[in-house]
């Protein structure tokens, strides 16, 4: 049966497998190698699913790649050279030498010796000295996986491998790089394992801009050219400010006080107030409406509904569903019934830099639309 590796954050790990079981056919677990990282089998295999993901990507699944070859490791520095050689003999042919490629590797083992970069340089090298192909970290266009971890002795059988799993002195081995080629945008995320990580920058208010500049990446939403924006419970600043760096012009509303470097930027206008007294005062229209505030989802759904109205035809929004506790299942879908009534949920994500929530891009509904 084909095999693939799907990862996600931990703690939504009951969401993701059941998004993992429901959308594959005859889907299983065969091991978890780590926190949020699961080894599955299924009929339909990766190619199957992704089709039926890029249809419509699941929430909480970060990111998944298939599994073509099975190498048993040594422990030891030899390893990078084997998996160089296994690169070359199985992934060449696969390879489109016309297209971008990376390497993209994750060593869930903690005593392995040697670190990801090492791997992605030797084997990127091996497959271009044997196809030519060129590559490119940034924006490949296609992309080798390699997931080296632990794997349980109850497993072993589900698997062909190149060189026996047992040492010469009988040992059985307990550590695998699994290997899989796919193109990127298949994988449901660019980067190895859905980790999205942005540069810390100077004059970073919060944490939570680095959420907004994943959203914007992955749902690709192009902002208009000075655009107007509002965000609702802007309060300390860091999404407003993200969106001053793109050129929109917003109006951050809170009762609380903004980062002083903001109250200086005219490009930015902060009612002291809250977003059901602003929503009560006559505001103005907005190409973006965005909300990452702390309040139960359902809640901050009605919220977004009350504010559709807000919106020019043309407009977005984004928005975070915190979910803390349980029944987190049933509150989504109810978040989510409630936004139907004004907008089109266009897509959500359990992203890198969300926490215990989910962000929800929405478009404006159309007369006779469907959410």
């Amino acid at each position: 049966m084909p095999h693939l590796i799907l990862t996600c954050d931990p703690d939504f790990n009951d969401l993701a497998l059941d998004e993992f079981r429901h959308d594959s056919i005859y889907g299983a677990l065969v091991a978890e190698l780590a926190p949020g990282v699961w080894l599955a089998e299924c009929d339909d295999g990766f190619w199957g699913l992704a089709v039926t993901w890029q249809a419509k990507p699941p929430i909480f699944v970060r990111h998944f790649c298939p599994v073509d070859s099975v190498l048993p490791l040594t422990g030891t520095s030899d390893d990078i050279a084997s998996l160089a050689e296994l690169a070359a003999s199985d992934f060449a042919d696969g390879l489109d030498a016309d297209l971008p490629y990376s390497v993209q590797s994750r060593v869930l083992a903690a005593d392995l010796p040697y670190k990801p970069f090492d791997l992605n340089i030797a084997l990127s090298g091996a497959l271009t000295d044997a196809t030519g192909a060129v590559v490119d970290v940034r924006a490949p266009e296609q992309v080798l996986s390699v997931v080296c971890a632990r794997l349980p002795d109850e497993a072993l059988s589900r698997f062909t491998f190149h060189v026996s799993p047992t040492t010469d002195n009988g040992i059985r081995n307990t550590q695998y790089a699994f290997l899989g080629l796919s193109p990127t945008n298949l994988n449901l995320s660019d980067w190895a394992g859905g980790v999205r990580r942005f540069a810390r920058e100077e004059g970073q208010i919060s944490r939570a801009e680095f959420k907004l500049l994943e959203a914007l990446e992955v749902f690709r939403i192009d902002l208009p050219p000075r655009g107007v924006a509002l965000d609702l419970g802007a309060a300390p600043g860091g999404w407003t400010r993200v969106l001053r760096q793109r050129e929109q012009f917003v109006t951050a509303v809170d009762p609380a006080e903004l980062d002083p470097r903001l109250a200086e930027d005219r490009g930015v206008r902060h009612k002291r107030m809250t977003a059901e007294e602003y929503l009560a005062d006559e505001p103005d229209e907005f190409d973006l409406i965005v909300n990452d505030m702390r309040m139960d989802a359902r809640d901050s759904a009605r919220l977004m509904v009350a504010y559709a109205g807000q919106l020019h035809r043309h407009g977005l929004a984004l928005m975070t569903f915190k979910l803390p506790g349980d029944d987190r299942k049933r509150i989504i879908e109810h978040a989510f019934n409630i936004l139907r009534q004004r907008y089109v949920i266009a897509g959500a994500r359990q992203l890198f830099h969300n926490r215990s929530e989910i962000t929800v891009f929405l478009t404006v509904k159309g007369e006779g639309m469907k959410g």
